[in-house]
């Protein structure tokens, strides 16, 4: 006997990247900030917690949500906070959004490789999916745009995870011009990057971008992202949302961290710094490289096989990502760490595929 839904039961759910709880490993496997986050982050939280805990959040987390307006100015002139919903991480966005358009029997389109939590979120509402691959050179080819019954909704990783690659702003208009339904684009690693869609989402409705604080405010571990939409579309997501989605102290350390931009500019540039290098060592030991606009590279060796690579990396204290893909391929996803740690990643990488 079950007391599950069949399509529950069905899917396989979503596998995180490892989070190890004993040993000592360099982690380079879940795209986390190398850098501690930002002091004003600790400081605002340690006011929250002198405060006291026992009231609840404000549940539409107005001050992050004023002070990301005046971030976001000089892109969205007209931005206010009713252009904002803000979510536990940008993974309850996507669930926000998916569960407000997407019903039992319709289709979900995405591309392949990429994030695998849109299939899940598709899966877990009963829907169907259209995954289009990537075209070779990691472009997306007519197959996106071309009309399907019952399409509720496009997610679109942006840059691509797990490349690292991006789809060019006017191709991505192009492409929220066609589709029927909503395009979410996904600027998980945006900042990492040469452009962005942000204008888009005052040209065309149908353009959702949602963001996090995990990667490049180094608060992966707060929780916190947001969705920037036009006013009346955030209206009925904010009918779906958990009451209190943001907790206190992830609206202030997240508020306090986006007011810090010359921490950001600084960290950014060192992220930067490092992708570049790490890009052109594994280039000169053999490897086939995506260029990113992440915080990571995707890469495969065509003398090794990527999953023994990774099990040999891992058996020697570093952890990276084996990512497999249907129709595809596999790949390794290596995260952009601190220079000392890309060092000794180096180090025990190299006579590895030598």
């Amino acid at each position: 006997m079950t007391y599950f839904r069949s399509n529950i039961s069905a899917m396989a759910g979503y596998v995180p990247g490892e989070q190890p709880q004993g040993g000592k490993f360099i982690k380079l496997n879940t795209n986390e900030n190398p850098y501690p986050c930002s002091p004003k982050v600790k400081g605002a939280i340690g006011r929250v917690c002198q405060t006291g805990l026992q009231r609840y959040p404000d549940p539409h987390a107005r001050a992050f949500r004023l002070q990301i307006c005046e971030l976001l100015a000089p892109q969205l002139p007209a931005i206010t906070p009713d252009w904002i919903l803000c979510g536990n991480g940008s993974d309850d966005i996507l669930t926000i959004v998916t569960r407000a358009l997407v019903d039992t029997g319709d289709v979900v389109r995405f591309p392949n490789p990429s994030y695998v939590l849109y299939q899940s979120l598709a899966e877990i509402q009963g829907a169907r999916v259209d995954v289009v691959n990537f075209q070779p050179d990691w472009s997306l080819g007519p197959n996106f745009l071309a009309p399907r019954e019952n399409l509720k909704l496009a997610f679109l990783a942006n840059p691509n995870s797990p490349s690292g690659t991006m789809i060019a702003p006017d191709k991505v208009a192009q492409i929220a011009a066609t589709l029927p339904c909503p395009l979410l684009v996904d600027e998980a690693y945006v900042d990492f990057a040469d452009s962005n869609c942000l204008t888009l989402v005052a040209q065309n409705e149908n353009v959702l971008v949602s963001r996090t604080l995990s990667k490049s405010y180094a608060l992966a571990g707060l929780r916190f992202g947001y969705l920037v939409a036009q006013p009346h579309l955030i209206r009925e997501f904010t009918k779906v949302k958990d009451s209190y989605n943001c907790d206190a102290l992830s609206i202030a350390g997240a508020t306090a961290a986006i007011e810090d931009q010359a921490w950001f500019a600084e960290t950014r540039a060192a992220i930067l710094a490092t992708r570049e290098r790490l890009f052109e060592a594994l280039l000169q030991i053999g490897f086939e490289c995506v260029r990113s606009q992440a915080n990571f590279i995707w890469c495969r060796h065509p003398r090794h096989e990527c999953s023994q690579v990774y099990q040999d990396l891992k058996a020697a204290g570093v952890l990276v990502r084996y990512m497999k893909y249907p129709n595809w391929g596999d790949g390794l996803r290596i995260t952009v760490g601190s220079d000392e740690q890309i060092d000794a990643f180096l180090s025990i990488l190299q006579p590895l595929v030598a």
